[in-house]
């Protein structure tokens, strides 16, 4: 097949681009020095000149709290329009099949349990990233009314939960928790010292899954679109403190300091775990454990 990859120089773009699987077909993957997806015209050009297969929406403007709650406007704005663009243009150019990836923070706040797919609109988004969120469930419901209007168009959204791995970024200005505190636990390391501050009480649970095994899904979906929901949680189904993922990560790196909690810093939702029950009716399940998605994201970062 011809694939178009969105966002293929990102953590996910990157990782689908070296999947055995993905690999074995013929690839584009414009940078957006080649291609701006925030200008409807050139996607459309590009889709028209190049009738891809599949396409996989892979792009956005992505960040870590610190981030979301500094350029809201920027993460609404450009994910929105990069989204619809996207989908409206492969829509004009009767392109069948679409992979959408869309995020756990589309899900709303304050949910104990393991959270459905149906729980989308289902109440308050965490304000903390909510321009992201609202972004990113316009492009998904998009996807959807497109496959109810015209059911041979097979626009799926995929919902990952949270994700880090190789090609993940580090800078502590727009990180995600894991290569944030990666990075953070390594230079304590270095430097010798003796503490390390964990944001809030550390007891807020995150489910995080190494980005290979999204790119092993989305290996193992091209070809099955049609049997896909509208849209499908793809996570672990299992979720860990704060403080176990600090644990954790300073095993990996070796360092033997305590932590200390800062409770005036922000933390955003208490739990975000995603329910996996129709992503293991369709068969799959995630391979890496997270002491071995850990050691491989930190060989990455040591280079």
């Amino acid at each position: 097949m011809k694939i178009f990859i969105t966002g293929a120089s990102g953590m996910v773009g990157k990782n689908l681009t070296e999947h055995q699987e993905i690999s074995k077909h013929q690839l584009l993957t414009p940078s957006h020095r080649e291609l701006d997806l925030c200008d409807y015209q050139a996607v459309n050009n590009f889709i028209t000149n190049n009738s891809p297969d599949l396409i996989i929406h892979c792009a956005g403007i992505v960040g870590g709290i610190q981030a979301n709650i500094k350029n809201p406007t920027k993460f609404l704005v450009q994910n929105l329009d990069m989204g619809r663009n996207v989908v409206m243009a492969a829509k004009e150019n009767g392109i069948k099949q679409l992979i959408n990836l869309g995020s756990s923070c589309m899900y709303p706040r304050g949910i104990e349990t393991a959270i459905s797919e149906q729980m989308v609109l289902k109440g308050e988004l965490e304000p903390t990233n909510e321009g992201y969120a609202i972004a990113k469930v316009a492009v998904a419901k998009l996807c959807e009314y497109i496959s109810k209007e015209d059911p041979s168009n097979q626009y799926k959204t995929l919902i990952p939960c949270n994700l880090y791995g190789k090609y993940d970024k580090f800078d502590p200005d727009h990180s995600h928790m894991i290569p944030a505190v990666i990075r953070k636990i390594h230079l304590a390391k270095q430097n010798g010292d003796k503490q390390v501050t964990i944001w809030g009480d550390g007891k807020a649970r995150r489910e995080f899954m190494y980005v290979e095994d999204l790119a092993n899904f989305i290996g193992f979906a091209i070809g099955k679109l049609e049997q896909l929901p509208p849209l499908l949680n793809v996570g672990l189904g299992k979720d860990y403190t704060i403080n176990e993922y600090y644990q954790a990560i300073a095993e990996v790196i070796g360092y033997s300091g305590e932590f200390v909690h800062d409770l005036e810093a922000p933390v955003g939702m208490k739990r975000k775990m995603v329910d996996t029950t129709k992503l293991s009716q369709f068969g799959w399940q995630h391979t890496y454990t997270l002491k071995e998605g850990l050691k491989k994201t930190y060989q990455y970062f040591l280079g």
